[in-house]
């Protein structure tokens, strides 16, 4: 049994602030960043919530990620927006993109974001959640260090590399959020069992002949099982054009590991679409998004992508968040 106490969300963003400044973080960088990891604990994530910030912390220390870094932005085109992280958080370079990135989209009905340079993004679907609450269609993808092995192999070549969509409802929160990596679950979920000495489900991960494991350490040395085999090859692979050749940021077969001190900045990248539904289908788009999301709910015992995330967070709000006690001890170690 973990042993826990809770946290109210606010008081899970001052720790996650406080600890970040402390470890080197700027004002500016750690913000972003503290905010993202309440609302992922709101969420439910907890493998990329509190947990995370004892390793950003580390990271700051030893030169994984710049803590002081100042993301800069560029317009190559009237509908592309281009920042460069700087090798610093990719939040604060998220921020500054979407300051941007949202008001080209209503201009020009789409645009995009380019981030390279870049590390972590945390929940990809935190972000695209953003811009559906902005009333844009919201689209994005972010790659990572290597642990997918392609079909028929077994050395990894692509990351677990997670796509996000959030559509946009009708009373300013996402109506769908789909947010899923191209592994059967997310390699953080894999380290998290490893921490905490506890085996993984079969169909989790492989070993490095490509054999399936529960054993999470054998896991980590060998790959991340794709997500319905050849299909979530195929969906890492697109993922790594999206957020790697797409943005010019490094790909995953060079990128250093999110774990661990070894190895410099990782300089992955992200890369989003913000589509205005006004602009392609006009109030044709409420009326359709409505009925689809309906179609589902109002089946017995169905549910839609991101349903649990609005259910969770709702209750978070209200009664807090059960967290680690072991990373809040992490956390008071950095503090002190």
């Amino acid at each position: 049994m973990v042993d826990t106490q809770t946290l109210t969300l606010a008081e899970i963003e001052d720790l996650s602030f406080r600890a970040l400044v402390a470890a080197g973080t700027s004002e500016d960088n750690a913000r972003p960043l503290a905010a993202a990891t309440a609302a992922t604990e709101a969420d439910g994530v907890a493998s990329h919530g509190l947990a995370y910030i004892p390793i950003y912390c580390e990271h700051v220390q030893c030169g994984k990620v710049d803590g002081q870094a100042k993301p800069s932005l560029t317009r190559p085109r009237p509908s592309v927006v281009a920042v460069d992280a700087a090798t610093g958080f990719a939040h604060s370079a998220i921020d500054l993109g979407f300051e941007a990135l949202i008001p080209a989209a209503r201009e020009q009905g789409v645009a995009v974001l380019s981030i390279r340079n870049s590390y972590n993004c945390g929940v990809l679907g935190y972000h695209t959640y953003r811009l559906a609450q902005q009333g844009l269609l919201g689209i994005g993808f972010t790659n990572a260090p290597a642990s997918i092995a392609p079909s028929g192999g077994a050395k990894p070549v692509v990351g677990t590399n997670p796509f996000s969509i959030a559509a946009p409802g009708v009373d300013g929160q996402p109506a769908i959020l789909i947010d899923q990596s191209a592994s059967t679950i997310a390699k953080s979920e894999v380290m998290k069992h490893a921490r905490e000495g506890n085996p993984i489900p079969v169909g989790w991960a492989l070993d490095a002949d490509g054999n399936p494991t529960t054993d999470p350490n054998v896991g980590l040395k060998g790959s991340m099982a794709p997500s319905g085999g050849y299909k979530g090859v195929g969906v890492a692979l697109l993922t790594e054009i999206m957020a790697a050749a797409m943005t010019g940021a490094t790909l995953g077969i060079d990128a250093s590991p999110f774990s661990g001190t070894a190895g410099g900045p990782p300089k992955t990248g992200q890369f989003f679409i913000a589509i205005d539904p006004g602009a392609t289908a006009g109030d044709a788009y409420s009326t359709s998004v409505v009925a689809l999301a309906q179609a589902i709910h109002q089946q017995e015992g169905a549910h839609l992508p991101g349903d649990g995330r609005r259910h969770k967070r709702l209750s978070a709000q209200k009664n807090g968040v059960a967290v680690n006690k072991a990373t809040l001890a992490k956390i008071e170690a950095i503090l002190s």
